[in-house]
Parts: C-alpha cells; sequence; structure tokens
C-alpha cells in the first residue's frame, strides 16, 4: 500500500478543545514508521499547556524506527485475542487488516487518555473526497434523539448542518441529522474545519451500527460515512498539519535535533 499518514489529536481536560499535535508516516511493508510533532502541538502547548509525550520528548525530533511506536501499537487489539475477527467486522475491516487499517479505522481511543488517531483526508483528482468516522457526541444529544438513535440503521441516509456559532470548536461544527431531522451527533471537531470547508451537496450515511455490548466501546457505536468536494482546497495542509521541524520554528522550543531513533 505505500506510505500512509495518521495524524494523532489530543484533548484538553479542562477546555475540551481538540488539537492534531502529530504525524505518523508508515510504511508497513518497508518496515519503515516516522513521527513528528505538528505546529497544533506547538499552539495547544502555549493556550492550554500541552504535555509532551514521554515517548517524543523532543519537540521537533524526527523520530524513526522500524516497527510501529508503542503509542500506537497499544492502540491496535492483539490478533491472537479470540473476538479479534469480531473487532474487526465492528470497524467495517476485512480479517486481513493491518495496524494501520485498525488505526484508522478505530480512532485509536484509549480509556486511559484523551489521543484519537485519524487518517489524512485525500483530496481526489476531481476534487471529490470520502471519509469515516464514529458519531461524536450521541450520548448527550435530547430524550428523542436518544430514542432516535435506537431505531438507526445501517445504509440509513443522514443529512449534514454546519453549526457555525458553536462555542467549543472555534465557532465550526458539523451537525449530522437524521432525515426525520433529529439530531444525532457531530462529526470529530479535529475534522470539522476541513468539512467545513467543502462545497455543494454533502451526502452521509450510517455505515455501521454497532450493538451495545459487554466491553464494546461506546465511541464505536455509530460509524458514519461522509462525501462531498472542495474546490481549489487542499486538506489537513494548514499550520496545525506541517511537522514542526519543517515549520522552521525558533524559541521556546529550542533548535532542531538530530535524528532520533526508536526500536
Amino acid at each position: 500500500m505505500g506510505e500512509r499518514t495518521l495524524f494523532l489529536a489530543w484533548q484538553d481536560a479542562q477546555t475540551r478543545q481538540w488539537f492534531p499535535i502529530g504525524r505518523l508516516d508508515a510504511d508497513a511493508e518497508r518496515s519503515e514508521y516516522r513521527f513528528r510533532y505538528t505546529g497544533g502541538a506547538e499552539q495547544a502547548q502555549k493556550e492550554v499547556g500541552f504535555p509532551w509525550l514521554l515517548d517524543f520528548p523532543e519537540p521537533r525530533g524526527n523520530y524513526c524506527a522500524s516497527e510501529l511506536f508503542p503509542l500506537f501499537q497499544n492502540r491496535v487489539m492483539s490478533s491472537s485475542r479470540p473476538d479479534f475477527r469480531d473487532y474487526l467486522r465492528s470497524l467495517d475491516l476485512p480479517d486481513n487488516a493491518d495496524p494501520i487499517e485498525i488505526l484508522t479505522a478505530n480512532g485509536g481511543h484509549r480509556a486511559t487518555d484523551s489521543y484519537e488517531v485519524f487518517p489524512k483526508m485525500a483530496r481526489e483528482p476531481d476534487g471529490g473526497f470520502v471519509c469515516r468516522f464514529f458519531l461524536h457526541g450521541w450520548r448527550h444529544v435530547s430524550e428523542p434523539a436518544q430514542e432516535r438513535l435506537e431505531r438507526l440503521e445501517e445504509d440509513e441516509q443522514l443529512h449534514v448542518a454546519l453549526e457555525l456559532t458553536n462555542p467549543y470548536d472555534d465557532n465550526i461544527a458539523v451537525q449530522l441529522q437524521t432525515t426525520d431531522y433529529q439530531m444525532i451527533g457531530w462529526a470529530p471537531r479535529y475534522l470539522a474545519p476541513d468539512l467545513a470547508a467543502a462545497e455543494g451537496r454533502y451526502e452521509a450515511h450510517v455505515a455501521r451500527v454497532n450493538p451495545m455490548v459487554h466491553g464494546a466501546p461506546l465511541r464505536q457505536r455509530f460509524l458514519i460515512e461522509m462525501r462531498c468536494r472542495w474546490e481549489n482546497y487542499e486538506p489537513m495542509s494548514g499550520h496545525d498539519y506541517i511537522p514542526l521541524i519543517d515549520l522552521g520554528l525558533e524559541g521556546d522550543i529550542g533548535p532542531a535535533p538530530k535524528l532520533v531513533l526508536s526500536d
């Protein structure tokens, strides 16, 4: 499959604000993995005191390894578990999915920290794009919407609406509604600016509904697929997504270090 890019997002516990703070470039076939902090990490550090990760202590480090870094590997279920195939099905993945595909689909969420993983969205030559994400915020919607969620079905079409005055998302949030206009949740906050930049008609549907079973992550209940297009817009190319080492920043974060290798 060649090199694939994932971003690491972090949520501040006090403000509930999300920041894209790191970039993972992975080529599993060649056993090459690279992690770098992005401009969003510096922004998060300045605004809310983001703590640099223990595994990656140097903000402008260029971390390379021949195996997937533990920070990411620990977010992938072991293939030796008896429920591994059921888990892949809950993510709408084939039985031979590799760890990067799993991270792309599962969001990398763990109950013990405030990080999530999401793939770099690609703009097709015609401007179209497709992205998948698990519905956020569905546990906090109205009681009628909660009842409607219980009747949600796979392949069901959804409406997309932009909240331009949401106080928690830099005044932009992407809302999902049923065709009978029950607001059931949101797209992840860290995707909202790029999704909101789309032009024309949004298309969204329920890709999968995972049953409520003991031990199943609640965040992975409703898998949504969205389609739209961008005109003269390149997603995930702004300051927050550019590696700090490429921004050439100086000051509090110190000089650029030598290449850091990790086994």
